[in-house]
């Protein structure tokens, strides 16, 4: 299973890009790898909820498991959150910007 964090990080393994391969010209990877990144955010959050409804319904799932899935889901909404204002930081900083 893998973990936001993991998704977006770049390692020297993924820059394997040889001379022969083109970068894609229209920008989809950060794109896809932004998109990727709040699915499996979404994800963790579901997986959460059901846990905390089944510590709350008696189904057999444990208070551990479910704090556990709880921190992850909300360490997940934080660096989105960071994300997003690093980009929004961005846009500002180019919108000032006289050409």
């Amino acid at each position: 299973m893998s973990t936001p964090i993991s998704s977006l990080r770049i390692l020297p393994a993924d820059l394997q890009n040889t001379a022969g391969e083109s970068a894609n010209p229209s920008g989809g990877g950060f794109a896809d790898t932004l998109r990727g990144a709040m699915n499996e955010m979404g994800e963790l959050s579901s997986q959460a909820d059901s846990k905390v409804a089944g510590v709350l319904t008696g189904d057999g799932v444990d208070v551990h498991s479910a704090l556990i899935a709880v921190e992850k889901a909300d360490l997940s909404f934080q660096l989105m959150m960071q994300v997003r204002n690093k980009i929004v930081s961005a846009y500002q900083e180019i919108s000032r910007m006289q050409f």
